[in-house]
């Protein structure tokens, strides 16, 4: 899908975080009143309780719902790749918006098997951003484009929203919005994405020093960071999360990239991604960094690091499980079982 007309400013995007809703608490209590009459001990099916109480308090209603989900993958390229930071080339990324297209990707099998409804947004793949080492990534209307783009990803019918990415040099451009948010240095931050060699993950990270030593006095706003560090990917996947936080529509966020373009949110408002949840821990190091920063656990642990939303699809399954163990179960007086003493 290319990328259509979408305008926005930064003063609109930060006008949002103005009206912010809650969850709605009415919903949660609810799934808590039948959680204590059902046949087993108080507590008994852990975090699948605490999900199904978030999927309620999110969507504004009981019972909770999963009947229209979607798998959004945002697809971009960065300039920064020149660099070597990657061991595939920029031209990786075109082939594989081709390979979901045609339904040959790791992420079409998990949406076939969870029933989610997969959309590839493909983003100018012929126009990389800038290198942030010599120059800002987007310009301000080129992030605020891309943010809105993203937005335009959550529609009505969608219940359960679950963000991925494409885009070589992605861990780059993540490991760098971890830097520029949250300080530290650059080693804290990058992993071998793809498979990089020792020599080349030094690289990786000089590459990074050098785009916060580059836009260091532009580092206390978030979204100059967003813009001056990021991708178009990164951005979409950034305005999908505050969209659906306005329409009450909960999130599960794939692994480091999809985690790093959410922090921006949470740098500007520490609430403004209670809507979402964690898949899976990427295997990239940062990501159990950047999750300690957010506060945030992670549903799965599974040595992952392939992106596309392949984590997000998966606790998909999850949280379907969850649902269906609370509306399906059932209650000790249905059963004519005893209840606790």
């Amino acid at each position: 899908m290319a990328e259509q007309e979408a305008e926005a400013t930064f003063a609109d995007i930060r006008g949002l975080f103005e009206v912010l809703p809650g969850g709605d608490d009415a919903a949660r209590k609810k799934v808590a009143a039948r959680e204590a009459l059902l046949t087993k001990p108080a507590g008994a099916l852990g975090k699948l309780e605490s999900l199904t109480e978030w999927c309620a308090a999110w969507q504004g209603q009981y019972p909770p719902k999963i009947e229209h989900p979607r798998v959004a993958v945002f697809a971009a390229n960065h300039g920064v790749a020149v660099h070597g930071v990657s061991t595939y080339p920029p031209s990786v990324t075109a082939q594989m918006v081709a390979n979901f297209q045609s339904g040959g990707a790791a992420v079409n099998q998990l949406c076939l098997q969870q029933d989610a409804d997969l959309r590839v947004y493909e983003m100018a793949l012929e126009h990389p951003t800038r290198d942030f080492t010599s120059d800002a990534a987007l310009s301000e209307e080129e992030c605020a484009r891309a943010m809105a783009y993203g937005m335009m990803a959550v529609e009505d019918q969608v219940d359960i929203l679950c963000l991925g990415e494409m885009g070589i040099a992605n861990t780059t451009s993540a490991a760098a919005l971890c830097c520029g948010l949250f300080g530290g240095e650059a080693t804290d931050w990058v992993g071998p994405g793809t498979g990089l060699n020792e020599a080349a993950l030094q690289r990786k990270a000089d590459v990074v020093a050098r785009g916060i030593a580059l836009h260091k006095d532009a580092l206390h706003d978030p979204l100059e960071v967003l813009r001056r560090l990021g991708g178009h990917e990164l951005a979409a996947i950034a305005g999908a999360i505050l969209a659906a936080r306005v329409g009450r529509i909960p999130v599960i966020l794939d692994g480091f990239a999809c985690t790093a373009a959410a922090a921006v949110l949470h740098a500007m408002n520490a609430t403004a991604l209670d809507h979402c949840i964690v898949g899976h821990f990427s295997a990239e190091p940062g990501h159990r960094h950047l999750l300690d920063k957010l506060g945030k656990d992670a549903l799965l642990d599974l040595n992952m690091r392939l992106g596309e939303g392949t984590g997000s699809a998966l606790a998909l399954g999850l949280l379907r499980a969850a649902i269906g163990c609370h509306t399906g179960m059932a209650t000790f007086e249905q059963a004519q079982i005893d209840g606790p003493a």
